[in-house]
């Protein structure tokens, strides 16, 4: 009897444990409750530095002439951007660069006879970086009266820039982060949830895009440099405990 009880406990004592140990593998082995999002942050601005540049040129058979009518443009583009309002300290003139000027000479069957000397072409340069942006690109759309003058200058679209981009970017951050977890609690809710504490977060790329420009965003991040007024944009992938 005694050995017939011993043998029923020892049997009941191995069911309980085998619940037991599959109840806490079980336990284990249940993923915790865990709510991902993605929170955007998006802020307008309008550049304040703009970056111009531009150039001209003449051409010569004597090195020393072409040399001499380069730098009365020179003198006659520096009066003109002053006289425009552009100190001195903002025209930066680039180094002159010479290029000798070849025709190249075919016979009459197409055949390559060697090349003639033609002159020199002499290039400079000129680079304006100023915070005044509006009268720097009211200028860069009148540059073309230098023509009255005989001087052909070619002028590049302006570039523009936000110096304040790094306290930008914290904002955007914030935002980001905050969308983040709004999102976030709102799920959690609807889930008749807790939103527990924040276990991840990584920042996706940072992009500025010309405003209503429609500009695709790039995986490497895009920086537009051609618009004046800009839209600054960055994501936040946040992972959250529930509760």
């Amino acid at each position: 009897m005694r050995k017939n009880l011993s043998s029923l406990i020892f049997a009941i004592a191995i069911i309980i444990a085998a619940f037991v140990f599959a109840n806490a593998v079980i336990n284990r082995n249940r993923p915790q409750g865990m709510i991902h999002v993605t929170g955007l942050g998006e802020q307008n601005f309008t550049s304040d530095l703009v970056v111009w540049e531009g150039n001209f040129s003449r051409e010569s058979k004597d090195l020393k002439a072409a040399y001499a009518s380069l730098e009365s443009d020179r003198m006659a583009v520096t009066n003109y951007l002053k006289s425009k309002g552009i100190p001195s300290e903002q025209l930066v003139f680039n180094a002159v660069s010479t290029n000798p000027i070849y025709q190249q000479n075919y016979t009459a069957n197409g055949n390559y006879a060697g090349q003639t000397f033609q002159g020199y072409q002499l290039n400079q340069s000129l680079v304006i970086e100023s915070k005044e942006v509006e009268k720097v690109e009211k200028i860069s759309r009148e540059i073309t009266e230098l023509l009255n003058q005989g001087i052909t200058f070619y002028s590049q679209p302006p570039r523009y820039y936000y110096t304040q981009l790094e306290s930008l970017k914290l904002e955007m951050i914030a935002k980001a982060t905050e969308d983040g977890r709004i999102r976030a609690e709102r799920i959690a809710e609807n889930s008749n949830s807790s939103l527990g504490d924040l276990v991840t977060a990584n920042m996706g790329i940072f992009q500025i895009t010309g405003q209503n420009s429609g500009e695709d965003y790039s995986w490497g991040g895009t920086f537009n440099t051609s618009a004046k007024n800009k839209t600054a944009s960055i994501t936040m992938k946040l992972s959250f405990e529930v509760d």
